[in-house]
């Protein structure tokens, strides 16, 4: 059983800078892919990036490649999500989730991740 904790939200203005952060307990960290998904109001709730295990290959929506930078911290068990370039449409709900390292399913399909986070709210606003 992996517990997941996000931090690090809040209001920032367009152009600014915020980092989450999910720190892990329970489980083996190593086994785990860890990917940070988004949800707004009335929308689904979609995948933002994705880390795998110790090799740390990573992957990003389009919607953020170049602005965000995903990272994880083996010994401190905790995965960052750095967020450049803020605009008002990266408003949402951030979660970060957990899978095992040897799922197969695409990334962004946020049924395949067992574990969950309570969420953390990033605002994008003047």
């Amino acid at each position: 059983q992996v517990q997941l904790v996000e931090s690090g939200g809040g209001l920032v203005q367009p152009g600014g800078s915020l980092r989450l952060s999910c720190a892990t307990s329970g489980g083996t960290f190593a086994f785990y892919a860890i990917a940070w998904f988004r949800q707004a109001p009335g929308k689904e709730r979609e995948g933002v990036s994705y880390i795998s295990t110790t090799e740390g290959s990573t992957i990003y929506a389009d919607s953020v490649k170049g602005r965000f930078t995903i990272s994880r911290d083996n010994i401190e068990k905790t995965v960052y999500l750095q967020m450049t370039s803020l605009k008002p449409e990266d408003t949402a709900v951030y979660y970060c989730a957990a899978r095992p390292r040897w799922s197969g399913s695409p990334w962004y399909n946020h049924h395949t991740y067992d574990y969950w986070g309570q969420g953390t709210q990033v605002t994008v606003s003047s």
